[in-house]
């Protein structure tokens, strides 16, 4: 099963120490990003099938993105350069602990996205599965065709995965963030979240109260990323718990990306076979944790 990722291409460019904060950032080394393409990439790593919608500006950086992508075996029949647009740049800073702080640059997030149009719908149809995530729900008409897509996909019955991940600052508020979010539960096969999104997400700050608020509200299954705890499955007639690896990590960016692309890797062969989620969370929390231990998402 091929799956649709869509959503953003970017490129991070990491302060490769950490600092207190971007003032104390000396340097930065530019890696291949945006939570999407990081899942569309881990996914197809593993022999995962997939394509990105989305885009990037028509400048170096977009080429680039577009090259890597293209390299690491990533379909790219909905992805496009847009004219006139430059490709989004985040500047990562990550603390003592590994935890980043973003600032982003670009319109690149917006503009790709948006310039598929009606194309889009033409790409649900040829995959699968739809797999998104909140970054494309924040300006209005990006949020219209990340809606119009998932709206599809449930018409045409094919799985959905999303997972929220919030970045709170690209928000007006928290509230609106997770008023988007909770929007995109219901008909959706997975929702795949860390433990503060979920709290965010149903006001219950206890894991296991916050997957049974989302699957309460229309989701079939329900992950849960609980750090060094490892992650929680809840779902129709599933339950299952896999324990956290040691890790060291240098930069948290992108654990959850590497997480859903083993997901999206294993589901995909057994077509969404609701046991193959339970059988593959080992492995995503194992990949999750090593993907800590490097400064780009996908290096």
């Amino acid at each position: 099963m091929r799956t649709l990722c869509l959503g953003e291409a970017l490129v991070d460019l990491v302060c490769e120490r950490p600092v207190a904060s971007l003032a104390q950032a000396d340097a930065f080394v530019p890696h291949f990003g945006g939570a999407t393409a990081n899942v569309a990439v881990g996914a197809a790593r593993l022999g995962g099938d997939g394509e990105l919608a989305g885009g990037a500006g028509d400048d170096p950086w977009g080429v680039w993105l577009r090259d890597r992508l293209r390299d690491e075996g990533v379909g790219l029949e909905a992805f496009q350069l847009v004219p006139g647009v430059a490709t989004a740049l985040a500047f990562v800073t990550v603390d003592e602990q590994g935890e980043p702080s973003f600032l982003i640059y670009g319109e690149g997030i917006a503009a790709g996205v948006e310039a598929l149009g009606e194309d889009v719908a033409d790409a649900v149809e040829r995959c699968d599965a739809l797999f998104f995530a909140s970054n494309t729900l924040v300006g209005a008409a990006e949020r219209a065709l990340t809606l119009a897509a998932r709206e599809r996909a449930l018409v045409l019955g094919k799985p959905i995965v999303f997972d929220p991940n919030l970045r709170l600052r690209r928000w007006a508020s928290p509230a609106r963030a997770a008023d988007a979010a909770r929007g995109c539960l219901r008909g959706a096969f997975l929702v795949k979240c860390n433990r503060a999104e979920a709290a965010l997400i149903t006001a219950e700050e206890d894991p296991e109260a916050a997957a049974a608020s989302m699957l309460a509200a229309g989701a079939r299954h329900v992950v849960i990323t609980l750090g060094h705890d490892g992650a929680m499955l809840r779902g129709r007639g599933l339950r299952h718990d896999a324990s956290g690896v040691p890790a060291e990590p240098v930069n948290t960016t992108g654990a959850g990306d590497a997480f859903v692309g083993v997901l999206l890797a294993r589901l995909g062969p057994s077509d969404f076979y609701p046991p193959a989620l339970a059988a593959a969370l080992p492995e995503a929390v194992r990949e999750g944790a090593r993907a800590t231990e490097r400064w780009g998402a996908v290096s």
